[in-house]
């Protein structure tokens, strides 16, 4: 499946109030399910000495997915291709990388 299919596919399931016209509702929605995936990895760290069983993986993948519906309609309402998103990441990601400047601080490093 490519990034624009999902972004297609996804679209058909986005009901939240004035869909189309709110990137607030999905904004808000990525800071939660963001929030889930970081309280399974505490929880694993807390609970299970940092060990991720197949279960824990199988419940971080489906909030990863929830991560990624959100991502995907945040790109819709801006009318940006998930696809331009991903590789545009990519793009500033190798940049740094060949600069010698993955870590740091900033945007603009």
């Amino acid at each position: 499946m490519t990034f624009e299919e999902y972004q297609k596919l996804s679209r058909k399931t986005a009901i939240y109030p004035n869909a189309g016209n709110n990137f607030i509702y999905p904004t808000l929605g990525l800071a939660g399910e963001a929030g889930e995936v970081a309280e399974k990895i505490k929880k694993v760290l807390r609970d299970h000495g940092g060990k991720i069983s197949d279960e824990k993986k199988e419940e971080l993948k489906k909030e990863l997915g929830d991560v990624l519906w959100y991502v995907a309609q945040i790109s819709s309402e801006f009318n940006i291709p998930l696809e331009t998103v991903a590789a545009g990441n990519l793009e500033k990601l190798y940049s740094r990388f060949e600069r010698n400047k993955i870590s740091g601080d900033g945007d603009n490093r």
